[in-house]
This record gives structure tokens, C-alpha cells and sequence, in this order.
């Protein structure tokens, strides 16, 4: 028994495995920090699975006898092709769709992908590339993306809101509108509907989606529009 392990024993696959599970920490933890669905765990099982595969994929291509009679090749990449295109379901779960118009968990799907990237990567022997990778893809996340929101294009550095203002008097609705755009808002998909209360007074509820530059807060904003005379309630959700 011991024979067989020792002869078993590949320290090289060892060591890729343990080096694509340090990598998928950094994915990982980064994931963590920011409270999305899919962080430490399931980044550091893609990423390590996929580096297990690869190493499988490879041996197993080079374990095949050759024969003077047949001419057989093999793909020693042949089941890591496959996993580019099987994490995509696993992906798939992390999207998610808040409303009419806000798709969130692309960059979580993208990480997934990442960290099955990584482990292939390392799996194949790549492992400076890898490194550079990972670094590279949190350089952009944590520090030039925040750069750019805060410092950059006046484009960039816009907020997305979706806002559910409830009004007293239709005829308000374009003074509300006037209003906002006076303090640098762009309003779209704008949907108005009207409803009586169980007093049956009549009400009109807006739903658009607001974008605008940060220059008040979320609570200010709030404050203000609910002074309004006209306005009767106000919900606001803000997107990072």
C-alpha cells in the first residue's frame, strides 16, 4: 500500500493545487469584503477543482500507451475546455435582475469564471501568469475603478437610482420633473400611475430611474424631495 502511494505521489500537482487555492483566496476574500453571494468557498473550490482537472486532462492524455499500428492523439486540454464552458451555468446563478432595468452579479459571474481561469492556468504550469493575473484583475477592482468614480468622466462618476415618488396633484408631475432636472438629474423610463386611497382621494405614482451626479447625499436627497408640498411619499435605491 505504501508502495502504491509513494509511486502515486506527484508533489508538482501538489504544489499547482495549493497555489491555485492561494490565488482563489484573493478572488475569494475580495468577494467577502463586499458581501456578494459567491465568495472564499465556492471561488476556492472552482479554482482548485478546475487546477485538479487540468492536471488530470494533462496526465491522462501522456498515460496513453502509444501503438505502432494506430495513430492516437489526445488533447492534453481537452476536459479544461471543458470546464470554460460548464462553469458558465454556475455563473449564471450570481446574475441577478433587481428590476425593470438593473442587472447586478456580473462581475461575481465574471470572478467564477476567473477563478476557473486561474486554476487551469496554474494546472497547465502557468504560474506567473496566473499570479499576474489575479493582481492585475484586483488592481482594476479595488483601486482604478474607485479612482475613476470619484476623479474621473463626469459620466462615470454618476449615480443610478431607481425612485418611487407618489404625488398629490397631476399637474405637479412636470414641476417634480423640472424640479430634478434643475438639480442635475436625468430622469428615464418614467412610468406614472394613478390609484385612489381608501379615502378615495385620488394619487399618482411615479416609478423612473434617476441618474444623477453625487453632489447630495442619499438622505438629502430625500429630505428635500419629501418637503415638497405636492409630494406625499418618496422611496428611493441607490446603486453603487
Amino acid at each position: 500500500m505504501l508502495t502504491i502511494l509513494t509511486e502515486s505521489f506527484n508533489l508538482e500537482a501538489i504544489i499547482k493545487i495549493a497555489v491555485a487555492l492561494f490565488l482563489s483566496i484573493i478572488i475569494g476574500v475580495e468577494r467577502e469584503i463586499k458581501k456578494k453571494p459567491i465568495g472564499l468557498k465556492t471561488s476556492a473550490v472552482i479554482a482548485t477543482f478546475s487546477c485538479l482537472l487540468t492536471i488530470i486532462s494533462m496526465e491522462a492524455a501522456y498515460l496513453v500507451p502509444s501503438r505502432h499500428d494506430i495513430n492516437i492523439t489526445m488533447d492534453p486540454l481537452r476536459l479544461s475546455a471543458q470546464i470554460v464552458s460548464g462553469i458558465g451555468f454556475l455563473g449564471a446563478g450570481a446574475i441577478l435582475r433587481r428590476d425593470n432595468d438593473n442587472i447586478t452579479g456580473l462581475t461575481t459571474a465574471a470572478m467564477i469564471w476567473g477563478a476557473a481561469g486561474i486554476g487551469i492556468a496554474v494546472g497547465a504550469g502557468f504560474y506567473i501568469e496566473a499570479l499576474f493575473t489575479v493582481i492585475s484583475v484586483m488592481l482594476v477592482i479595488e483601486l482604478i475603478a474607485p479612482f475613476l468614480s470619484k476623479f474621473g468622466p463626469r459620466r462615470l462618476r454618476m449615480k443610478e437610482a431607481t425612485c418611487i415618488i407618489i404625488i398629490t396633484d397631476k399637474s405637479k408631475i412636470e414641476s417634480l420633473v423640472q424640479y430634478l432636472r434643475k438639480e442635475s438629474m436625468e430622469i428615464d423610463h418614467m412610468r406614472i400611475r394613478q390609484f385612489q386611497t381608501t379615502d378615495h382621494k385620488y394619487r399618482h405614482e411615479l416609478q423612473f430611474k434617476l441618474t444623477a451626479f453625487p453632489k447630495k447625499s442619499t438622505s438629502s436627497l430625500y429630505v428635500e424631495l419629501t418637503t415638497l408640498t405636492y409630494v406625499e411619499s418618496v422611496e428611493l435605491v441607490i446603486y453603487p
